[in-house]
């Protein structure tokens, strides 16, 4: 996800998807930890995707 996709969204969409992303980061952590294949390419994106919501977050609250 890029961050111009997330400019578009409002606060409460925003909430939504970063409860979606903290989910998904969540099992890919379970998964790794019980020996399931898990891309470490996947759990990163997954974080990084997380600070990129609760980013535009903090920009929506200053303003």
């Amino acid at each position: 996800m890029k961050f111009s996709e997330l400019i578009e969204k409002d606060k409460k969409e925003l909430l939504r998807m970063c409860v979606e992303f903290k989910r998904e980061y969540m099992n890919l952590r379970i998964a790794s930890k019980v020996s399931q294949d898990v891309k470490p390419s996947a759990v990163r994106a997954c974080r990084k995707n997380i600070a990129r919501v609760k980013t535009r977050l903090t920009q929506l609250s200053d303003k």
